[in-house]
């Protein structure tokens, strides 16, 4: 049998199941892209399957409902009007599946009979097993895949199918992670952290390949053969292997994110190299979830990490809670200068995203009310293929907005201009590059740098939302300084963030430039009196906030309790930054990851500019009123030396004078005792009048399980109701001022356009 291939001409695309030519949107490309994948590669026939089936029993209760694709196990259950076996709904490359995005389909295949039901949108295919017994409130176990034709009748391969979980994916691909890694060890007998190292080359080869050059094609051993061949055919005897030209060009997609040294070679033998690129051909990670590529790269990190390579990880139960508490919105720019893997840029990144996905997709059924109405269902069939025609249209132009190639997108933005992250290590900053890209994006603005320091767009007065867990225990030598190793020296790239970040950006270099040779803890205030890491950092992230801007910082437990040793600390922050909550969280949670130190979550808002000016008022207002309590004690200090000092003037005979010398002696001493004992306690009553007139509740929680305990195995969590509970106190208090910055959309002679909230309406999804 020929194989089915995709037909287009003028616009249009034809499809083989209704034998007319359809619009070609970007939904349609992709269901005739299924189909032919259901024909050629599953091996079903176009004679037991159909296309576009008006929903009958929807709770939506719209005309305009349809399943995109319907699979009958035969071509005479198909005539005889059986329950179908599989239902396909297909969505737009760019759309990320969710369960609002096609429970319309989920319906239709639980209605229906059918046991299976796929979405795809090209880039990613979801399988489901549909729960009969009860109208479905949720979608069905995801499972790893649907079965082939030839095995429609074999009842043990369909129940094996039905059972076969999504797990079973994320921990397949974990474990060839693994093994990848064991391959490394043990043929090229590298250590950890160069294993590591060299199966990221391999994976990012991969991923290059399957993404941008072959266009969701395997990168199998097969075609590593193949390209290799055909490399050698033309190139020169010196040229370099095959498989380092191609690590040159994966080097070169990524030169602007500094994801690989321009000098790193891969430092495999090749019979390793091919051992890797088949234990990983089952996975094409063009169209492999970001969900499971993401927790499979975890996995892989977490182990490798901490067992081997001596690294801890905040624990992904509180990411989830200190992202979520602190609530990022799209708009905002978010922060971590010590990233480590990645963790919370990564979940802040998601977060957002799914914001944004969830708004899109109320603008979509906005878009669909105002063409599916009541007049609608009272036209005719031509007339309504035309309605759902121009409603393919408007969604298609509006999942622009979902495309990260498009400079004009919601997730471009999101991606390009809102996250950002450093780390001192740079095989950690390399990882979190990786890993984010695993994740689904937003690795751009990380950076292998000093988070204490400047870089790119990493400077002061610049976050909305930092999240961080910085190494704390240590200290930083008071002998360490500032050296010309620390400037940043990248002509291109200076003139590439200048470009970006404006004179801003060349102001912040000056931290660095206009400091060399100068000690690091004194670009630092609380550096006169700690050089503990946590502390410095601190005040590196409340300096790298907004007014207004919100921190979730992890923090040995002790750091803004009543410890003496840390009052200057708490009284530096107490004078910049409001908290917002203090929460106490199990030791174990953090054994789990390596580390020994009980922990806190520590929430804080820096000063907003009327905080600030309202704070200072009241310091500026108690000091005066205090100095004129305490003037009379000081006066009467005074007055004491002025009478022994005229005494001693007015006295003729020397004896006399050498024992009231004496005197004053003794009294300057006492003098000095009283002084700094009125000088502590007016200090104290201006700290205490202060805190009285600057009140504000300060909550504080205390969790017994936060979801893992101290071996890494799940417990209940805590954590999260204590989130519902802070979220709706939060809110009822207006603890911060929540950004609005939603698009909106309006269609405009006949045109989709984007409604800014300032400027002209705008469109961006091309011409």
């Amino acid at each position: 049998m020929a194989e089915l291939t995709i037909q287009q001409k003028d616009g249009k695309i034809f499809a083989p199941l209704t034998g007319k030519w359809h619009i070609e949107t970007p939904e349609e490309l992709v269901r005739q892209d299924y189909i032919c994948k259901l024909v050629n590669e599953y091996g079903y026939s176009l004679d037991q399957m159909t296309q576009e089936i008006k929903l009958t029993s929807s709770s939506r209760g719209t005309g305009s409902a349809r399943a995109d694709i319907v699979i009958w196990a035969s071509v005479q259950d198909k005539a005889d009007e059986k329950s179908p076996f599989i239902v396909v709904e297909c969505k737009a490359q760019n759309i990320t599946i969710k369960e609002e995005d096609y429970f319309q389909g989920q319906n239709y295949a639980y209605f229906s009979g059918a046991k299976f039901f796929v979405t795809t949108n090209e880039k990613e295919t979801k399988y489901f097993q549909v729960i009969h017994g009860k109208v479905p409130k949720r979608l069905g176990n995801e499972i790893i895949g649907i079965p082939k034709a030839e095995d429609l009748k074999n009842d043990k391969k369909i129940e094996k199918l039905l059972n076969a979980t999504k797990a079973f994916e994320r921990d397949e691909f974990a474990k060839l992670l693994f093994a990848c890694h064991n391959i490394i060890r043990n043929n090229d007998k590298f250590s950890p952290e160069m294993a590591f190292d060299e199966i990221s080359k391999i994976l990012f080869i991969k991923i290059w390949y399957e993404r941008r050059q072959a266009k969701g094609r395997i990168f199998s051993l097969e075609r590593f053969k193949e390209l290799k061949k055909g490399y050698e055919e033309v190139a020169s005897k010196d040229a370099k292997p095959f498989y380092q030209n191609l690590f040159d060009n994966v080097k070169k997609d990524y030169a602007q994110q500094d994801l690989f040294d321009p000098n790193d070679v891969i430092k495999l033998r090749e019979n390793s190299i091919e051992a890797i690129i088949q234990k990983l051909e089952r996975y094409n990670l063009s169209d492999t979830s970001d969900d499971v590529k993401g927790i499979a790269f975890e996995k892989f990190l977490g182990k490798t990490f901490r067992g081997e390579l001596g690294q801890f990880f905040t624990p992904r139960t509180v990411v989830d809670f200190m992202v979520e508490a602190l609530d990022p919105k799209e708009g905002e720019t978010i922060c971590d200068p010590c990233c480590g893997s990645g963790g919370f840029l990564i979940k802040a990144f998601e977060y957002v995203r799914e914001s944004i996905e969830k708004d899109i997709q109320v603008q979509k059924e906005k878009i669909k009310e105002q063409y599916f109405d009541e007049t609608f269902e009272k036209v005719n069939e031509e007339e309504k293929e035309k309605i759902t025609k121009r409603v393919n249209d408007l969604l298609a132009k509006l999942n622009e907005e979902l495309n990260p190639s498009n400079t004009k997108s919601r997730l471009y933005n999101l991606s390009f201009w809102s996250i950002y992250g450093t780390d001192a290590n740079p095989r950690m900053a390399r990882t979190a590059k990786m890993n984010m890209i695993m994740h689904g994006d937003g690795h751009g603005g990380v950076h292998h740098n000093d988070g204490l320091l400047n870089i790119n767009g990493i400077f002061e007065n610049r976050f909305d939302v930092i999240l961080t867990n910085p190494p704390f225990g240590a200290r930083v030598a008071k002998d360490q300084k500032i050296t010309e190793e620390d400037k940043y020296t990248d002509t291109g790239k200076i003139k590439y963030y200048t470009e970006r970040y404006g004179d801003e950006y060349k102001q912040a270099l000056k931290q660095v430039t206009g400091n060399v040779n100068k000690p690091l803890l004194s670009l630092y205030e609380t550096g006169a009196f700690s050089s503990l890491t946590e502390t410095l950092f601190m005040e590196r992230c409340i300096n790298l906030l907004k007014p207004g801007g919100r921190l979730g910082i992890v923090l040995p437990e002790g750091v803004l309790n009543n410890a003496q040793a840390m009052q200057k600390v708490r009284e530096y922050f107490e004078g910049r930054a409001k908290i917002l909550l203090i929460v106490s969280i199990p030791q174990d949670v953090f054994i789990a990851s390596g580390a020994t130190v009980k922990p806190s979550l520590v929430f804080l808002k820096r000063f907003t500019e009327q905080e600030e000016k309202e704070y200072q008022k009241i310091v500026d207002e108690v000091t005066e009123a205090k100095n004129k309590k305490f003037k009379p004690g000081y006066d009467a200090i005074a007055k004491k030396l002025k009478e022994k000092e005229k005494a001693i003037r007015v006295e003729i005979d020397k004896e006399k004078v050498k024992a009231l010398k004496e005197e004053l002696k003794e009294l300057k001493t006492e003098v000095k005792a009283e002084l700094k004992q009125l000088d502590q306690e007016k200090e104290t009553a201006i700290k205490a009048e202060v805190k009285r007139r600057f009140d504000y509740q300060i909550p504080i929680a205390e969790v017994e399980k936060a979801g893992i305990d101290s071996k890494g195995a799940k417990t209940d969590n805590h954590l999260e109701p204590l989130r519902n509970e802070y979220t709706a106190y939060r809110k009822a208090n207006n603890l911060w001022e929540e950004i609005k910055r939603q698009s909106s959309y309006e269609i405009i002679d006949d045109t989709l356009m984007r409604m800014p909230i300032v400027g002209e309406p705008e469109m961006f999804y091309g011409k």
